[in-house]
């Protein structure tokens, strides 16, 4: 089992098929942290050090001596209160108003399969298929009442430990949570280096790297969603990892609102890696009896580089995030509105948009923003989830109709979280939108956000979605939110501080009713394209739109950073026309359509009745080709083969688990000089196997493959694309 207590020396040893995670409960009863990396047995109590530290403080209970202080000792929950003057994950105030806490071991469970937790998105296992178990222990303050349970959850098949945290107010008092977050690594040394993914809207998820040195690093987000500016997952590797070498751990935050994650260098050379809720606006109070639940981190370790990281989340993400029937079944290729009518359509244009949708052989047409109440622009109505039928020429149903009689699916765009203070909705309930009295609201594309922490909002605005949903043939939703939250005050909460959290709560509670409501409907995340694209979103959409940069050039970067934390079958990708809306850029259509197909969410956002013959055959020819390969796209491991950043290719793979087949795809991103070759070395395939090009009908060697690559056409022009395609010789 992967759960293993050693009851003589208050030892805990988690094991997955790669790693070892242990702890001990150390001889004052604190909960240290000793060993997270390569599987190892025994026990690793030696690996902290005990001496006099000047100005470390140590503990009123200390049994020995001037050696012993939490402020150097690995720990797994660190508090704020008991001489670790290092970055915390729980800092409370008691009804006094002083801070202060000192948590101790109290009792442990061990549990079969994955904990879950009430209200918000977390990591699942499959009872019968994953050998997976849940630790619990709980932590406890005597003098407060307080209890705080860690939760660990091993799935060790596929290398991930999930943490969270529940505190507990059993005290007589009232406590306030003022910073909670769900896990810490304590390194007692490492030269290392920290990967965020940091970004702006139309830009998401860049890499950054640099050097952990003395002091704190820390990203995060205060604007009410986890942002296009900074995404909830890092890395902490060593300074010379690789795709395929050195150590790597990383952490990747199952939520959807603000978040911090910080790497913090001690005095010491040691590292704490941490990640949780923001604690700017956050101050929880907890009555007697009353429970806050911290959001889950799914961890992971590889001793073999970056890339091994990476294939443990995406299993991760696929497998135990991601839910449904759409989870493992193959998206449809869809046409967008958008960028073909923007506000301005009518329901016959639309019908031959999906006419031409269906001559080009794709499957579905999404009707995007400005179907409903009077919104021909971004000033108004959201919030009136009204069909417009003067505008579509007849029902929704009718619309429907029409479009499915020509062999096309419907899907339909919402901002279900929004209203304009020019709609009825807010006419009728100002008080439902975060506004601070008094003040003139900050409006963000001139939309205001409601408030989902209170249940009749709620209510109302489920009711009008199922009240769309139910008129017809509709199975996809595009769920849009398109500006931060910045005038955070609720008219029905007590203490505002609580609001953003149960912000989320209440969201994640619509969207669960309406997964159990309606099961078989696609729901693709959007967030000002990625500004959401996060674990816990993916809880409940099995695809999010990467960015609303559709640029060939561009979506190289964004989706070659996202495809670090999060697989390429939660990514929506689509081909759209040129010169690009965004940046000007032309791209030929090859070329965007091959970056496209790295997408498990794959479409085009264009105008099809203005495309000349010759770009249709090419879209008939790429809708073919995507659809012999999505399984591999979906389900695949991903190799990033080049760096878009520095190299003058970019390069990805696909291989399919057994190494059966695997997809090598190239782009020219820059074109210096004259007849230069450039090559593509692929990657994961099965040694000393042989290996057929299914294109030139040619038999390659994969050790030599693998060695030494494959040519591109010599002087080969800008964006000039190619696409291999391998399976595996077998005997």
């Amino acid at each position: 089992m992967p759960i293993r207590i050693d009851d003589a020396t208050r030892t805990f040893t988690l094991h997955t098929l790669h790693t070892t995670y242990q702890m001990q409960v150390d001889e004052v009863g604190y909960l240290t942290h000793l060993y997270y990396g390569a599987r190892s047995e025994g026990q690793m109590s030696y690996l902290p050090t005990f001496a006099d530290r000047s100005g470390c403080c140590t503990t009123p209970h200390d049994v020995t001596g001037r050696t012993y202080s939490l402020d150097v000792l690995p720990q797994e929950s660190p508090f704020q209160g008991n001489g670790d003057l290092r970055s915390p994950l729980l800092v409370v105030r008691d009804a006094q108003g002083t801070f202060g806490c000192d948590l101790r071991y109290a009792r442990h469970e061990v549990r079969c399969g994955k904990y879950a937790l009430a209200g918000l998105p977390a990591a699942y296992a499959d009872a019968d298929a994953d050998d997976a178990q849940t630790l619990s222990v709980t932590l406890a303050d005597e003098r407060l009442g307080l209890e705080v349970e860690l939760l660990y959850g091993v799935l060790p098949a596929i290398d991930v430990i999930c943490r969270a945290a529940v505190v507990k107010n059993r005290g007589e008092g009232r406590v306030t949570v003022e910073r909670l977050q769900s896990a810490c690594l304590d390194f007692v040394h490492g030269n290392f280096d920290v990967i965020t993914f940091n970004g702006q809207h139309c830009m998401e998820r860049k890499p950054s790297r640099q050097r952990v040195l003395p002091g704190s690093f820390a990203v995060g987000s205060r604007r009410g969603q986890s942002s296009h500016q900074y995404n909830p997952f890092m890395i902490l590797c060593d300074h010379d990892a690789t795709e395929t070498a050195g150590r790597a751990w990383s952490m990747t935050f199952v939520y959807s609102g603000n978040f911090k994650a910080e790497v913090e260098q001690t005095q010491y050379q040691q590292i704490r890696m941490q990640m949780g809720l923001s604690d700017e606006l956050f101050s929880y109070p907890l009555e007697p009896g009353d429970e806050l639940v911290a959001p889950e981190v799914i961890m992971t370790y590889s001793g073999a580089g970056l890339e091994r990281l990476s294939h443990n989340l995406h299993r991760c993400i696929r497998r135990h995030i991601c839910r449904g029937p759409w989870r493992d079944a193959p998206r449809p290729v869809l046409v967008n509105s958008w960028e073909a009518h923007y506000f301005n359509f009518t329901g016959d244009e639309l019908v031959r948009l999906a006419a031409k949708a269906a001559d080009l052989g794709m499957d579905m047409l999404v009707m995007d923003d400005g179907w409903f109440g009077d919104r021909n622009d971004d000033f108004r109505a959201l919030g009136d989830w009204s069909v417009n039928e003067e505008k579509l020429g007849g029902t929704l149903a009718q619309l429907i109709e029409k479009i499915n009689a020509l062999g096309i699916k419907f899907g339909i765009w919402m901002e279900p979280e929004m209203v304009n203070e020019d709609s009825d909705l807010y006419r009728a309930h100002p008080d439902w939108a975060l506004a601070v009295p008094g003040k003139a609201p900050a409006l963000g594309r001139d939309q205001l956000v409601l408030d989902f922490s209170r249940e009749d909002v709620r209510e109302n605005i489920f009711a009008q979605i199922c009240s769309v949903l139910d008129q017809g043939n509709i199975e996809y939703l595009k769920w849009d939110f398109n500006r931060s939250m910045v005038d955070i005050y609720s008219h029905a909460a007590t203490d505002q501080g609580r609001v953003v959290y149960d912000y989320y709560l209440g969201l994640y509670d619509v969207l669960e009713r309406l997964v159990q409501r309606y099961p078989n409907l696609l729901i693709e995340g959007c967030a000002a394209g990625g500004g959401r694209f996060d674990a816990g979103w993916l809880h409940y959409a099995p695809q999010f739109w990467t960015s609303d940069n559709t640029d060939g050039h561009d979506r190289m970067t964004i989706q070659y950073g996202t495809s670090f934390g999060y697989p390429c079958s939660t990514m929506g990708a689509h081909v759209s026309a040129c010169p690009n809306e965004v940046n000007g850029r032309t791209v030929s259509l090859s070329a965007r359509g091959l970056v496209a197909m790295a997408g498990g969410g794959f479409g085009y956002e264009l105008d099809l009745l203005e495309l000349p013959e010759r770009a249709c055959e090419i879209i008939r020819n790429q809708i073919a080709q995507y659809r012999s390969i999505e399984q591999l796209v979906r389900e695949g491991l991903y190799y990033r083969l080049t760096d878009p950043a520095t190299d003058d290719i970019y390069a990805w793979e696909f291989v399919s688990e057994d190494g059966a087949e695997a997809i090598v795809n190239a782009v020219v991103a820059r074109a210096e000089g004259y007849g230069e070759a450039r090559y593509v070395v692929p990657r994961g395939l099965t040694p000393d196997a042989l290996y057929r090009e299914v294109n030139m009908d040619q038999v390659f060697a994969a050790n030599a493959l693998m060695d030494m690559g494959l040519p591109l056409p010599v002087s080969s022009a800008l964006y000039m694309s190619r696409s291999f395609r391998f399976v595996r010789v077998d005997a």
